[in-house]
Formats: structure tokens, sequence, C-alpha cells
């Protein structure tokens, strides 16, 4: 029933089928003028024509870089479709949650003293045996911590259950792993520190030593692995988004002159189809200033937010596509990006379905692929992005 590249049999029964994303109609949705929108009325004129088919992975690999996306095990592991789009278009996989210490049915930390490998072991398997790379994400967070960590985790022994994450996890999969988020989301604005760090249980607990730590426990559990600080709220032309730009560069600097074994910043770019302040001189010259630091770059979780663009779906999907290829012309204008991963695959399977849902109730239209996993003209805009790129 299952080709040989889908999962070995012991996980396909393990677990049931996941959740699909229903379809809603249509109807009594609010249309706004175009002219709110940046990138509206010039996409809507827009061909996106490609000249070949090829998939996004033959594109990206032609010019030095690596596309892939985001993926879950009951998803991939229960819709063959989107086990053969994954195959077909991606150089790279990256489980969505399986790596997280607490996320889905089946968390990675069922306790204090507990790993479950199951779910992320399948996907690794799937990885390996249709030549995906893998990335790990994520290893150090704020969220996705289990119930038990609140009452069991001190300032006595929060450095241990750190190290002995980092070593268990990241040495189960030594030299499986491209690369690993070994620190997300650190920086917070908001949180009233000069050094603009997040206020997470880590930081409270340990210091903000926490993050070299992190890093140098990764390092020695994996000395070939490509270890990156992951953010968001870096992309746009806002006031906070420059403040926090500022902060993560200060940070890279800080961990840099330190020695800290840090490869790589990954920019999450999820993006807004209704943004009007996209700057791409300032981008462009973040994205310097961070390869001037040695570092690598990764657009490591793109997507585009559409929900509060038109529901026509014509309309939308214009502006989608154009939000894609304005932003990756820029970033992959930078040699030091080296990889370009959306945050899922298909519409069917996006988080922004759950956490930014539309107010009409129409289907989210925000990825390479529609509910059906036909191409959209989002694919069409990558392609062109990818065809254009300088090589590496």
């Amino acid at each position: 029933m299952f080709p040989k590249y889908i999962f070995p049999r012991r996980h396909i029964l393990q677990f049931g089928l996941g959740a699909l994303m229903g379809t809603i109609a249509l109807a009594g949705a609010k249309i706004l003028p175009l002219n709110r929108w940046a990138q509206a009325v010039e996409s809507l004129n827009r061909t996106f024509a490609v000249d070949e088919k090829l998939p996004l992975k033959d594109r990206s690999i032609a010019k030095g870089l690596i596309y892939g996306a985001a993926g879950r095990y009951g998803d991939l592991l229960n819709t063959q479709k989107l086990a053969d789009c994954f195959v077909q278009e991606c150089g790279m996989l990256v489980p969505e949650w399986e790596l997280k210490w607490f996320a889905g049915e089946q968390p990675l930390r069922p306790g204090p003293h507990q790993f479950d490998f199951t779910r992320a072991d399948g996907m690794v398997e799937f990885a390996q045996a249709n030549g995906l790379f893998v990335r790990g994400h994520t290893l150090v967070w704020h969220l996705s911590l289990p119930d038990w960590f609140e009452g069991i985790v001190n300032s006595q022994n929060a450095r241990r259950f750190l190290v002995k994450h980092i070593k268990t996890v990241v040495g189960h999969y030594a030299g499986q792993m491209h690369s690993w988020d070994v620190v997300n989301e650190a920086i917070e604005l908001n949180h009233e520190r000069d050094d603009n760090l997040r206020k997470t249980p880590w930081l409270e607990l340990l210091g903000s030593n926490y993050i070299d730590l992190a890093f140098r426990t990764a390092a020695e559990a994996d000395p070939h692995a490509l270890l990156v600080y992951n953010d968001y709220g870096l992309e746009y032309d806002r006031d906070t988004d420059e403040s926090k730009r500022k902060a993560v560069l200060k940070l890279l600097e800080h961990l840099k002159a330190r020695g800290t074994p840090i490869h790589a910043l990954g920019i999450q770019s999820h993006l807004q189809g209704d943004a009007t302040d996209f700057n791409p001189d300032r981008l462009r010259r973040f994205l310097s200033d961070v390869a001037s630091l040695g570092l690598k770059i990764l657009i490591t979780e793109l997507d585009v937010n559409d929900q509060k663009l038109p529901v026509d779906i014509e309309v939308r999907d214009r502006i989608v596509a154009g939000v894609y290829e304005d932003y990756l012309n820029v970033v992959l204008d930078e040699p030091a990006v080296i990889a370009v991963l959306t945050w899922g695959l298909s519409d069917r399977y996006t988080w922004l379905s759950q956490f930014n849902p539309r107010s009409d109730n129409a289907p989210v239209r925000s990825l390479p692929f529609d509910d059906q996993f036909n191409r959209k003209l989002a694919w069409n805009a990558m392609a062109r992005a990818f065809d254009n790129a300088r090589n590496r």
C-alpha cells in the first residue's frame, strides 16, 4: 500500500489519521480596495511565467541552494500525495513538531528523564530513504516546554537538564542532521533588558550565558552539524523590526567575539500579504552585516499570511506570489543565504489555519501548493526567484 519511501511499518502501525483542514464556503467576505496592499496592483499584472516545470529542489540546487519545507509526522504518514510532493520538490525536511520538547500528541520529552524519538526517527528515516537533508528544530525555546518542567527544573538543576537534553537529542542524530536551530527566539524588545534578551525560563534560571552553553553543548554532541540561531520579526521597514535587527546583530557579534560555535542565522520570514513597508535596501544591509561576521543565513520558516487579503482566489494568489518573489529576489541576492525553507508545503497543512485564520472563514492559501497539492502561483514565484538567483 505504501511505497518504500513512505515510512517503516513499525511507524505506520503506531499512529492514526491526522486531522485535515476543512474546506469552508467563500461567502460574505469583505473586500478592501486593492491599494491597501503594497504589491497588489503590480502583482496582478505579472505573468509569473516559468520556462520549465523542474521541481523547486532542482532549481535551487542549480544555484548552490537548498530548498525544503517543514512537515509533521502524521501528515506525511497518512497523506500519500503530501509525501510524494516532498520527495519531488524538496531537498530538505524539517520536522515541525517532532524535535521540540513538547508538541503534538506524542512529545519528545514525556517525562523529566524520558525521551521518545519514535516520530522524529520516522521523519529522519523518511528523509534518508529519499535523499533529503534534515534540519533539527529546535533545542532551546521558551515555548513548547512540557507541563512537568516548571515544577521540576530550578536554578540548581537547570544546567544539568539543558545539557542532558541537548547531548541526548543531538547525540541521537549525530552525523545525520544538516543543521540545528540551537536557540530559537531569544530576543524580545519589550522585556526591558539592555541586551534585549527575552525573559525565558532558561534566562531566569541560568542567566544570559545559557545561549553560549547551548551552542557549545550542541557542537560537542555533533561537530559536523551547522548550528543556527533562529528568530522572527527581521524583515520589514518598521521601527520594531529595525530595533530587532540591531539586537540580533549585537547578539551575534557577542557570540562570535567569545568564540561561541555558531555558524548561521535563521530568519523565519513569516511574511504578511498586506504589508506596505518592505524596504529591500535595509534588509540587504542587514544580511550583509550578518555575512560579514562569517555566518551563513537560512530562510527557515517562509510563508505568506493572507489573513487580510481579498477572498477572491485569483487576486489573493497573485498578491501572495508577488510577496514571495519580491522577498526572495532580495534575500537570494546575498551569497551567504544557503537555504530557503517554507513552513509547510501545502495549504492543507499550515499552522496559519489554526493560529491566523481568516475572519471570513475562507481557506488559507499561504504556501506553494494548494490543499489538493497542485502548484500555485506562489510555486511559480519561488521557481522564478531561484532561476534568477546568483550562483553560490
